[in-house]
């Protein structure tokens, strides 16, 4: 029952062991809310959505913060151009993002702070550091000094003779331009708080560490984030908040990414699908498994092909639960343990991909056992079933998921409705025994892609196989 999982930081996979006994602590990087979320900012939460669901079923109590980082150069750039002001930008993407989360199924955090609400705890911070002499203040800003830190480069394992520091507009000052900015000047017309050392905001590495300590306290077990923050955020959290005297975090989980044509989906490149039209032409359900079913660490490259095998293999599984239900009358419950193998390939690094294989076996299973009519065996099967995709949020008999398809933006539901029509005119022509023309609309929707089944409840329709 050990859960192990691959720390960055070490290299290779660990066991996991917990700080305190039967409890967990997560911090997650979450949203800058300059834009409004595409698939590969989602792909994030759902990961450790389904680490955190993985962690509550061994019987953790887990604390999850995921920070919402609602100040910095790209929110302002934002403001600018486009004349608003930056909160109002940052409030409406932050709701999206939420949107976005909640849409595809995702818990809510325990905690969700944001970086404005946290300036006293960054302010405290940097007076520490300077006290230490790990930092410094020059013409207004505060920077850290990498070389009073020598551990610094050891998570992304890079050399300092090598480094580059990206480096952001007004940094004057630096004793070295390796050194990095925790807190920049202001200028005009852009926000700032009152500090010791004049007025400013905060650099976006300061926030996470001053939040992490708030919320986690000194020492906590997981920092999680995709692999774009291993350098420079994640290196620098390391050097502040070690620098301060936390312990800081005890494993480095990171996820890879959505790529479309082998690069980074972002926003600056224009190569994003955002989460909000997604949901408009697929199923959020889908996009969960679609998102979900890679390993959190591989990358998944987009593309409407896989879309569609993600779509036809989730169908599957969802008409073994429609047919159960149908042929017994009842909604079944989902299993009190999930099958041992399938908590075998979570345990290990949380290897959905070998998970959901038990899944699929496990209806091919089922469905041998209703054809058989052997229905205490299918019950069983889909009661395993429902154990497992409530791990992995994907239930389609949970009540989060009840009513997706009749979602006025949801185009299953349009599918849905255009189907039913076809469907009773196929009803009246078997009533009229028109069986010739009933026989036809079956088969033109078989050749759309639809399989038609006709059940005691009335006729069903599903995706075939593609």
């Amino acid at each position: 029952m050990t859960i192990r999982l691959y720390d960055t930081s070490a290299r290779q996979i660990r066991d996991f062991v917990p700080l305190t006994a039967g409890c967990v602590s997560i911090y997650l990087c979450g949203a800058t809310v300059q834009a409004a979320p595409h698939i590969g900012h989602i792909r994030s939460g759902l990961n450790f959505d389904i680490m955190r669901r993985w962690f509550a079923y061994r019987g953790y109590d887990v604390t999850f913060i995921r920070n919402v980082t609602d100040i910095d150069d790209k929110i302002i750039r934002k403001s600018e151009e486009q004349g608003r002001p930056w909160w109002s930008i940052g409030y409406e993407n932050e709701r999206a993002f939420n949107d976005g989360y909640a849409a595809l199924g995702c818990l809510p955090p325990t905690y969700e702070p944001r970086a404005t609400g946290h300036i006293t705890e960054m302010i405290e911070m940097m007076r520490g550091l300077i006290e230490r002499g790990h930092a410094y203040a020059a013409d207004g800003n505060v920077y850290f000094d990498v070389r009073s830190f020598p551990g610094y480069l050891e998570l992304s394992n890079q050399n300092l003779d090598d480094l580059r520091q990206p480096s952001g507009e007004g940094e004057t000052g630096k004793r070295d331009q390796r050194d990095f900015a925790m807190w920049k000047s202001a200028k005009a017309g852009e926000p700032s708080w009152e500090t010791p050392w004049g007025r400013g905001r905060p650099g976006w590495h300061l926030e996470c560490s001053a939040m992490a300590h708030k919320y986690l306290g000194t020492e906590f077990d997981i920092h999680g984030g995709g692999i774009d923050l291993i350098f420079p955020h994640h290196e620098n959290e390391i050097a502040q908040s070690k620098a301060f005297g936390d312990t800081f975090a005890k494993y480095w989980v990171h996820n890879g990414w959505v790529t479309m044509a082998g690069e980074k989906m972002s926003k600056s490149l224009g190569n994003s699908v955002l989460v909000s039209e997604m949901v408009k032409a697929w199923r959020p359900i889908v996009l969960r498994y679609y998102l979900g079913a890679a390993h959190y660490r591989s990358m998944i490259e987009y593309s409407e092909a896989s879309l569609r095998d993600a779509e036809s293999a989730f169908a599957r599984i969802e008409g073994f639960a429609q047919r159960v239900t149908e042929k017994t009358g009842e909604t079944v419950a989902p299993a009190t343990e999930v099958p041992p193998a399938f908590a075998e390939a979570m345990d290990d690094d949380l290897g959905v991909p070998q998970a959901l294989a038990i899944v699929h076996t496990t209806v091919r299973q089922g469905n041998s056992a209703l054809a058989a009519d052997d229905k205490e065996a299918a019950v069983a099967r889909l009661a395993e079933v429902r154990a497992m995709l409530g791990v992995l949020g994907l239930d389609p008999l949970d009540p989060h998921w009840a009513g997706e398809g009749d979602r006025g933006e949801d185009l299953h539901g349009v599918v849905d409705t255009l189907v039913r029509l076809v469907l009773d005119q196929r009803q009246g022509a078997r009533e009229r025994k028109d069986w010739a023309a009933a026989d036809a609309i079956r088969d033109q929707l078989n050749q759309s892609g639809l399989v038609i089944e006709d059940s005691a409840s009335g006729p069903r329709w599903t995706l075939g196989p593609r």
